[in-house]
């Protein structure tokens, strides 16, 4: 099994350079692929639960907040392409499934807010989102645009990409699993969902015929104007940008980026410090003692950006035992 993980990643490099194009495969799922292939022992067969079997509770030293990994069950590196696919990685969507009428997307409408505090200014704004007519457009029947929450005074705004199933139900992001994944990771660092601000570039979940799909460049460049509004009005310290597509719609599209290569570094948005981390879902999918530890490197990075204090305790989560 480890050497045909590592043929098929040689193979996808090989193919992408001689200018193969593939529409559900990436970089970063190559990038999985050989890490796999690293980490799995020689002629081993991968069971059909094996990489992200659910983890058994943590004690309270050892951190909490990804305790409810839920089993994830696949057999072959086709399956592991397309479930990491599915949630967080692709660079820009090739729409192939001609069944949906995906409408046209405009170039960004200009708006303006009116003179007042924070909190006049984002009444104003959130009128304008929920009556935007392209986003209304593509809504699912019975679905809502979905805006920011949190308080206006946050130091901390956690940026995803787009809704989900959950989130256009409740008109509120980051509410699935996903969601619960991120409310727990904010409390590990001693916050509660009130006392930050939670966003998404889009404001409409993706149209496709079943499950998620990331947003194209041009659904996020619609829908970046708003989030930038809303960064404006809160003005906070730190923006942490929740995966690689949430850093694409934020930074621009550039097919050299490599999440494993810009992940806590900072870097700067509008007048914010820039942290980039990932998806609470890749680590539902994903979720290796290692991998939550990087995860949680990034956010006492960011609490010490903020100045909130980091404990003995919080500085031991996911650490090896002795």
């Amino acid at each position: 099994m480890r050497e045909i993980f590592e043929t098929l990643a040689d193979e996808l490099r090989r193919a992408a350079a001689e200018g193969a194009e593939f529409s559900n495969i990436d970089d970063d799922s190559v990038e999985i692929l050989e890490r796999l292939a690293r980490e799995l022992p020689p002629d081993e067969t991968l069971p059909k639960s094996a990489y992200a079997r659910k983890t058994p509770p943590q004690d309270d030293g050892k951190g909490e907040f990804i305790d409810d990994i839920e089993e994830v069950k696949f057999a072959s590196a086709s399956d592991i392409v397309k479930t990491e696919n599915q949630n967080r990685t692709q660079k820009k969507l090739k729409v192939v499934n001609k069944t949906i009428d995906i409408k046209p997307i405009p170039a960004p409408k200009k708006f303006s807010l009116p003179d007042g505090d924070k909190q006049t200014r984002w009444n104003a704004l959130r009128e304008i989102v929920l009556g935007d007519k392209v986003c209304a457009e593509h809504l699912r029947p019975e679905k809502k645009i979905v805006f920011g929450v949190g308080t206006l005074d946050a130091d901390i705004f956690f940026c995803g990409e787009a809704p989900g199933a959950d989130e256009e139900i409740q008109g509120e992001p980051f509410v699935g699993k996903a969601g619960q994944l991120l409310t727990k990771i904010i409390g590990a660092m001693g916050l509660s969902r009130e006392q930050v601000y939670i966003g998404n570039i889009m404001n409409w979940r993706p149209e496709t015929p079943k499950g998620n799909r990331p947003p194209t460049e041009e659904e996020m460049a619609y829908c970046l104007p708003y989030l930038k509004a809303q960064i404006e009005i809160v003005k906070p310290k730190v923006v942490v940008a929740l995966g690689m597509t949430a850093v694409n719609g934020l930074l621009g599209f550039d097919p050299s980026r490599r999440m494993g290569k810009i992940r806590g570094h900072w870097q700067k948005f509008e007048n914010a410090d820039l942290m980039v981390t990932y998806h609470p879902s890749f680590l539902l999918q994903y979720a290796s003692p290692q991998m939550k530890r990087l995860v949680w490197e990034d956010m006492m990075a960011v609490m010490e950006r903020v100045g909130i204090p980091i404990s003995a305790k919080q500085r031991g989560f996911f650490l090896p035992k002795e």
